[in-house]
């Protein structure tokens, strides 16, 4: 009986060989039912080329970027504006532009019209957050699907609540989006794999994405889709 135990599942493996990628755990496809719109510096000073320190690019994006974030909240799944918030000190600035912002620069200052998000990107009749709450650490609720985080420094994960945010709502997957890929959403998106989160990056909806960093997002298991291909998927969430 053993041996014959023993040949059945010898058979069983051999006739699996050539299918075994079917039975593989998948770790890196985005859950649509268990997704989140992570959206990154999207803010007067960053984006309106009438800002204090437009970044190039990014006020092309706007478009694709609000036609995701109404798509998000059609099928009720949760967005995370994650913003910058300089104090007029410099003391919570990064090394690279304290003394910019020591000198008298005005970039995202607290409390300032040039540190809100970019209007087209919020909800019908928003609650604008209060920016000291958010140096506190909150998450705060600006809509019914919308929410808003300070980070302190490039990456959306480092020092702030958002991974705790994202576990207590069941969230395991994440598209990234907004200003600018080779700072904030790269440095995000890397965090967000360390913390093995399913990742996703829309064409279109990241300013300053070029070839090699899609080549690089894909080896590391970022799935890039385009927009037409965001309909058909985001309806996997209900």
């Amino acid at each position: 009986m053993r041996k014959r135990a023993g040949t059945l599942i010898w058979i069983i493996l051999i006739l699996s060989e050539n299918r075994i990628s079917t039975f593989e755990m998948d770790y890196v496809s985005i859950n649509w039912k268990k997704s989140a719109l992570v959206v990154i510096d999207m803010q007067y000073d960053f984006v309106s080329p009438m800002g204090a320190s437009p970044i190039e690019g990014t006020e092309a994006i706007l478009p694709e970027l609000i036609c995701l974030a109404d798509r998000f909240r059609y099928y009720k799944l949760p967005i995370i504006h994650v913003i910058r918030l300089y104090k007029p000190d410099g003391s919570n600035v990064d090394n690279c532009r304290r003394i910019l912002i020591e000198s008298g620069k005005r970039i995202a200052t607290v409390d300032s019209d040039g540190a809100n998000i970019i209007s087209e990107l919020l909800p019908s009749d928003p609650v604008l957050p209060d920016h000291y709450r958010l140096l506190t650490g909150e998450v705060l609720n600006i809509g019914k699907h919308d929410y808003v985080l300070y980070k302190p420094r490039w990456g959306a994960f480092y020092q702030t609540p958002l991974e705790d945010f994202l576990r207590k709502k069941g969230i395991d997957s994440v598209i990234v989006a907004g200003c600018n890929f080779p700072n904030c959403p790269r440095t995000s998106i890397y965090e967000a794999s360390e913390r093995d989160f399913r990742i996703g990056v829309v064409e279109g909806t990241i300013s300053g994405l070029y070839n090699t960093g899609r080549e690089e997002l894909a080896n590391i298991g970022v799935n890039l889709f385009t927009s037409e291909e965001m309909d058909p998927l985001l309806k996997l969430s209900y």
